[in-house]
This record gives structure tokens, C-alpha cells and sequence, in this order.
């Protein structure tokens, strides 16, 4: 007896301890920086901050869901270069495999074309398909759980006017054990909040619509938070920044020297709304796609009430992120680092005509390298990324996207040229090797 005592008792301890280490890595909310007493959505007195803009607000449930999908970014994610749109197959190379983005046409057979309201529902919002199986977190059901269940079927409403495509993606090549989806209930039991959006009462509308686009609609975090020990957001630092598929997502917190929180409006309405702001850079690899498919087709008064709440996110600072950009460098090549021999050949063979020796390009702005946070960036990872995939651009429509090099130049050479690139024009070089290159390339999507 005294011994099943003792194991009543180190059991409970263990349980004990196990809810506080969940507790632990789970961390906060998302919004729980925010601070402010949380209603209901019926019980907000303000203007409703979920839905579509004022312009639409009488559109059809297509035409709402068709504003609403390309807020979410739904189209970069589920489809393949060069396939059709929406159709799945595009590959995310992650630590342990690689996951198929799957086809949300309206086929019966290989989409979702048989899926039911609550189907959809269960799949956006709880991460479950229509088998009962789990999905797994790329698809990001923790941030679109806060949609509410009106947007979320608009979104289906739009998704099932498009015409059916059959394409059934490729099978997944996770390892052990990854590959468990029954694995997935534990994981979203933890750290999937299964919640609509709740507006802050404290907060004015207009940061309400924010945090909804942001949080939900946008999933920003998603990207620009890291992870912690569990593959989930570590809202402890929220917005800090993070590498995400290859691609360096930056600092968005409001911190001034490595964030945002140095951007004026007009800065960060720019850079949303067609991916580029003067003397901060132009944005490429997921970003730009993001602002290409997504943020571009956003109303005005969204985009800012999407600035609104951003400048409310704590600062957080990017202690590997140089405080202050460099200036222009030298107009002659003869001037400014020279150390990288290789790096400054393959500049002159392949760069300079675009971006010139200062950086200051004068065949388009967005060519510019000075002040761009990709070439202050010591680690040099979109640089780098930049030469291997080049960018691809379509907003504004006189757009200058870059070739891709990765097929050009060897690794050896990419590194030097970044190396180069980010001495030249940014706070500090960077000192890229082969070997990174060749990791870089593995872990872009395809």
C-alpha cells in the first residue's frame, strides 16, 4: 500500500511537471502582447473587423472569398510553378523530408471536391482532413483557426467556382518519426489555440482589422517568428525574425534599429502594397511572392491597418542584424573591398550593369542595393538565395526581376559573390563557403 502511494505520488509529480513544461514551451497567444480585456466577436461594439472591406461587404460569397483566399495567400502555396493554380504538388523541404502542398480545386477524385462546409471548416480552422486524419502545421491551421466560420466558407465558396484540375500530389518523404500523423493530434492539442478571432475592446477597429489580416488572414507569423523546441511559435519573440524554407524572414517587431519600428508609414505602405521602399530594399523569394499574390491585392485601408498594428508589436531586437545600414559605396570599382578577387569577377561579369558599383542602380529602383536589409544581413542568406533563384516579380507592373544564376555559377562562386556583395554594400561582410550554398539550395520549395 505504501508502496502504490509512492507511485500515486512521483505519477502525479510527473504530470505535474509535464503540464508545466508544456505550459512553457507553449508560451503566449499571439495577441497576448496586446494586453486588453478579449470579447466575442458578436460582443465587440466596434466596427466588425472580420470579412472584406467596406467595398465589398454587399459581393457575392465568391467575390468575398476571392478577396479573402488571396489575403490568405492560398494560391502560392498550393500550386507548382508552371501547373495550374491551386492544384498542389509544390514541395517544402523541410529538416526531416519534404511535404506536397495537396489540390484544393473542386475535383472530386484528387481536391477537395467533395468536401462538406464543416469538412472545410474542420480542415482550415482544426487541421484535420476529411479522412479524420491530421494535417500538418505547413498548412497553417494554428493562424486560420482564428478566421471566422463566414470567411472561411467564402474562401470555399471562391475555391469551388474554379475549375476542377486532376492532379494528385506527391506522396510525402518524411522520416520516423515525422511521418506519424496520429502524432499531429498531440502536437495541435498543445499548440493549436482551436479559437475564432476575439477582438481586444481596448484596441480601436482599425487595429483590430490589423491583427485579424495579420494574424489570421496573412499568418505572418508564420515566417517571421521563430520556433521553438517543438516546431511552434515562440510568441516570446514575436515578429523577431527567422529562417524560413532557405529565406530569411526579417524583423517586423517594432524594434527601431533591426525592425520596423525605423520605417515611416509611407515606407512600410510601400513595401507592402508592391514590395519595394526607397533606401530599405525590395522584396524577393516568399516575401515577394507574398506581396505579389496576396498583399498587393489588398485594399488600401487594409494595408494600413495592417502598419497600424505592426507598430504596436513589441520590439524585439535581431542581435545578429548590424544596427544602422551602410552608405553608397565608391562609384568606382577600383575603390571599396577588394579582398574577394573571385567575388568582385563574377560582380562585374554578371551584376554591375543592373546594380552598378555604388549600389545605386540606375536601371531601376528596385535594383538598388544601398540600404537593402538583404545585403546588411551578415549571414547573406537572401543574397545569396537572390543568385541561385533569381526574382520573379510582377508588382508593379514594370517590375525588374532578376535572372536566376544558380545554374550558371558553381557554389564555390555564388559564396564569393555574396561574400562579396554584402562587404561592398552592406555593414558587414559575410563568409558564405561552398558548403553553405549547397544547403541553401537543398532547402528552397520546388
Amino acid at each position: 500500500m505504501r508502496m502504490l502511494r509512492i507511485l500515486a505520488g512521483l505519477a502525479v509529480i510527473a504530470l505535474i511537471a509535464a503540464g508545466i513544461a508544456v505550459w512553457i514551451i507553449r508560451g503566449p497567444g499571439p495577441l497576448a502582447f496586446a494586453g486588453g480585456p478579449m470579447v466575442a466577436l458578436a460582443d465587440f461594439r466596434g466596427a466588425n473587423p472580420t470579412g472584406v472591406p467596406a467595398s465589398l461587404a454587399k459581393a457575392s460569397a465568391v467575390e468575398r472569398g476571392e478577396y479573402l483566399a488571396a489575403a490568405a495567400d492560398c494560391m502560392v502555396c498550393h500550386t507548382k510553378p508552371g501547373e495550374k493554380e491551386y492544384a498542389g504538388g509544390l514541395g517544402f523541404k523541410l529538416p526531416f523530408g519534404t511535404l506536397y502542398s495537396t489540390n484544393i480545386t473542386p475535383d472530386k477524385e484528387t481536391g477537395i471536391g467533395n468536401y462538406s462546409d464543416q469538412d472545410f471548416l474542420n480542415a482550415v480552422q482544426h487541421g484535420r482532413r476529411r479522412d479524420g486524419a491530421m494535417l500538418y502545421p505547413a498548412m497553417p491551421y494554428t493562424s486560420y483557426t482564428y478566421l471566422t466560420d463566414e470567411d472561411t466558407l467564402a474562401i470555399k465558396a471562391y475555391l469551388f467556382s474554379l475549375p476542377p484540375v486532376r492532379a494528385s500530389a506527391p506522396e510525402n518523404t518524411l522520416g520516423f518519426p515525422f511521418n506519424q500523423r496520429w502524432a499531429m493530434w498531440f502536437w495541435s492539442t498543445v499548440f493549436s489555440p482551436n479559437t475564432r478571432y476575439m477582438p481586444d475592446t481596448s484596441k480601436s477597429p482599425e487595429w483590430n482589422r490589423g491583427a485579424y489580416l495579420v494574424e489570421a488572414l496573412a499568418h505572418c507569423g508564420e515566417c517571421h517568428t521563430p520556433r521553438n523546441i517543438a516546431f511552434a511559435l515562440d510568441n516570446r519573440k514575436k515578429f523577431a525574425g527567422a529562417i524560413t524554407a532557405g529565406w530569411r524572414a526579417f524583423n517586423i517587431s517594432s524594434d527601431k534599429a533591426t525592425g520596423l519600428g525605423g520605417w515611416s508609414d509611407d515606407d512600410l505602405i510601400s513595401y507592402l502594397s508592391i514590395g519595394h521602399a526607397k533606401d530599405r530594399g525590395t522584396a524577393s523569394g516568399p516575401m515577394g511572392e507574398a506581396v505579389d499574390h496576396s498583399l498587393s491585392k489588398l485594399a488600401p485601408e487594409d494595408i494600413k491597418a495592417i502598419v497600424v498594428f505592426l507598430r504596436s508589436v513589441p520590439a524585439v531586437a535581431s542581435p545578429d542584424l548590424p544596427a544602422t545600414t551602410a552608405p553608397a559605396a565608391p562609384a568606382s570599382h577600383r575603390e571599396g573591398p577588394t579582398a574577394d578577387a573571385r567575388g568582385k569577377i563574377v560582380f562585374q561579369q554578371a551584376c554591375v550593369s543592373c546594380h552598378g558599383w555604388s549600389g545605386a542602380s540606375l536601371v531601376s529602383s528596385m535594383a538598388t542595393l544601398t540600404g537593402s536589409w538583404a545585403v546588411n544581413d551578415p549571414g547573406a542568406t537572401n543574397v545569396a538565395q537572390i543568385v541561385i533563384s533569381g526574382t520573379k516579380r510582377h508588382v508593379p507592373e514594370d517590375a525588374l526581376s532578376m535572372p536566376a544564376f544558380g545554374a550558371s555559377y558553381s557554389d564555390e562562386e555564388i559564396a564569393a559573390v555574396a561574400n562579396y556583395v554584402t562587404a561592398r554594400f552592406g555593414s558587414k561582410g559575410s563568409k558564405l563557403t561552398a558548403r553553405d550554398i549547397a544547403e541553401l539550395r537543398k532547402q528552397t520549395a520546388q
